[in-house]
């Protein structure tokens, strides 16, 4: 009896269990008329109704006390072990374990259950009760609505430079926050521990790496020494799929990436020097400001600079030189996110400058899709976890975009202006309905999207991995073109004479700079045409005159002719 059938749904998501059964119809009850409330029935002719055109109502007044909720948690214990074994101890429990898989009668139980659960598990996996047939139908439909997106909830925090003290707040409510944790210094990230949601870990700006538990109260639990941590501040921080939990990494601006474990926090287990050199020195290392770590792809993980250079990392690599494998051009400016394409790992996207960028690693040289240019700069972005050709960003005016490049490409689905100052940063639900933005002056604004940007489309999954593959296609062979180009030039410059004087260069720099001059006043003064012409648009157009009024001014015009003619006749005279 060898089956094996992994189920990846949850157990609330199986629904309660069915039991079927043949059996005989039965009469459970029989109401029989009663003839005496016939008799008694008495039929009214004529019958008298008032009626009034307008709906009489009534007001009432009430005044109720605030209900304020409060959360609380539950610890459950393992049960069902013997009073000499401690749950809580795992030799005990493999010892235990052990003990009774070599008893006879429970190795003849397992054999003689087997069979039957075999059959259920074989009917399961055949048929599915709760299977629902026309989901492809009604994806279909929720893509004929406009998209859209509402404010559900604000949480104003506090206007700071900094913010040393982190509030959690639940939407049930938000006006009294769960738990405000305090900080030796300034936090810049913080991040939830996925085995253990009471365990979060932050990066302070002096560059220490904290670690609290929200049972244990609001101050840290565990925080590094700060001989062996980060020299600047820590932007980014992620914890590590591992078996234990407390595996984590952190990098700053400093050029490291640095391993850790919370159960020991005097000193990080491994350390990274962003020099893509390869030459391990600090001086020359890279400043991080974003991170990137895919748990199905353990041994990997991304790095976006400051720079905008983007670092491919490999932890498992032998020595601490090819841990770096490859790099990415990147943006202008520092790469403030990155994200890899939650059902095509191989793509991710970056933040940067005023683009965002979708890059392959099939693809080094060139990014494979891009924004324009925006007049505001790009501050954050995410993937939908739900809809793999769906992202969103914010920017510094305010404003939230969701784009959807399988609908529109050069323009996102949705703008929505979320609030006038700038937005630094935001979070996605698992199940892509609802959208977090924290603002600069610390208001959190969650929003709720429409279905049509939260449900998978039907054949969605395809679209995207077939433009995924075909855009790659296009930027290996226009690489692939640009090496050949440059080598041609390469050759020619060769057959060259290679001795070029320095008046010839001097000549050559100069009229490269004066086109680069030329280009720029050229792009200033069509903006400022393009200003005027807007604003001529937008004064009002004189009105034309009547004939009246044409006759007047003409009369008029005469009249003066002829007073300058006997003027000059006078000085003449």
């Amino acid at each position: 009896m060898e089956i094996v059938y992994v189920y990846v749904k949850k157990r609330s998501e199986f629904g309660k269990q069915c039991n079927f059964s043949d059996r005989q119809a039965e009469l459970n009850i029989d109401i029989m008329p009663n003839p005496e409330l016939a008799e008694q029935f008495v039929e009214r002719n004529p019958v008298d109704t008032g009626i009034q055109c307008s709906v009489s109502m009534s007001e009432h007044e009430a005044n109720t006390e605030r209900f304020e909720m409060e959360t609380r948690g539950v610890n459950h214990v393992e049960g069902g072990w013997p009073k000499d074994v401690n749950p809580l101890e795992l030799e005990q429990t493999i010892r235990f374990r052990k003990k009774v898989e070599k008893d006879e009668n429970y190795v003849n139980a397992i054999m003689q259950l087997g069979s039957i659960m075999e059959h259920c598990i074989k009917q399961n996996n055949a048929i599915d009760i709760y299977e629902e047939y026309f989901n492809d139908e009604e994806a279909v439909e929720v893509m004929e609505e406009a998209p859209s997106a509402k404010t559900i909830n604000v949480f104003r925090y506090c206007c700071m430079p900094w913010w040393d003290i982190f509030f959690f707040c639940f939407i049930e409510n938000p006006n009294k926050p769960e738990l405000a944790l305090k900080p030796s210094s300034p936090l810049v990230t913080l991040e939830f521990n996925p085995k253990d949601s009471h365990v979060l870990l932050g990066g302070c700006y002096n560059g220490q790496i904290a670690c609290w538990d929200t049972r244990k109260g609001s101050l840290v639990a565990e925080l590094s020494t700060i001989e062996f941590s980060h020299r600047d501040p820590v932007y980014g921080t992620i914890w590590l799929q591992s078996k234990t939990g407390t595996e984590c990494f952190s990098a700053s601006t400093d050029g490291q990436v640095m391993w850790w474990d919370i159960r020991k926090m005097s000193e990080p287990t491994e350390v990274v020097i962003m020099d893509i050199t390869k030459k391990e020195q600090l001086e020359n290392a890279l400043g991080a400001i974003s991170l990137e770590f895919e748990s199905t792809l353990p041994t990997k993980f991304m790095v976006g600079t400051e720079q905008g250079i983007i670092i491919s990392c490999n932890r498992k690599a032998k020595t601490s030189a090819e841990k770096i494998v490859c790099t990415f051009p990147g943006h202008h400016g520092p790469i403030y996110a990155l994200q890899r394409n939650p059902f095509y790992p191989k793509n991710f996207l970056t933040v940067g400058d005023w683009t965002a960028r979708i890059w392959s690693e099939d693809s080094r040289e060139s990014c494979i899709m891009w924004t324009k240019y925006h007049m505001a700069y790009l501050t954050d972005a995410a993937w939908s976890p739900i809809r793999p050709a769906v992202f969103f960003t914010t920017k510094m005016d305010g404003t939230l975009d969701i784009w959807d490049f399988v609908f529109k490409q050069c323009d996102p689905a949705l703008s929505l202006k979320v609030c006038d100052e700038a937005l630094f940063c935001l979070r996605v639900q698992d199940n892509g309905c609802f959208i977090a933005c924290g603002s600069q002056l610390g208001t959190t604004t969650l929003l709720e999207v429409s279905p049509g940007l939260s449900t998978l489309q039907r054949n969605e999954k395809n679209v995207a991995s077939s433009m995924f593959e075909r855009e790659t296609r296009r930027e290996k062979i226009l690489e692939a073109r640009h090496r050949e180009m440059r080598l041609k030039e390469k050759g020619k410059a060769e057959g060259r004479d290679e001795e070029q004087t320095d008046e010839d260069l001097d000549i050559d720099l100069e009229a490269l700079v004066s086109k680069a001059e030329e280009e720029f006043f050229d792009i200033i003064f069509a903006e400022l045409k393009k200003k005027e012409a807007d604003a001529i648009k937008l004064t009002p157009m004189p009105q034309q005159p009547s004939p009246e009024e044409d006759q007047a001014v003409e009369e008029g015009e005469e009249a003066a002719g002829e007073g300058k003619s006997e003027e000059v006749e006078e000085d003449l005279a």
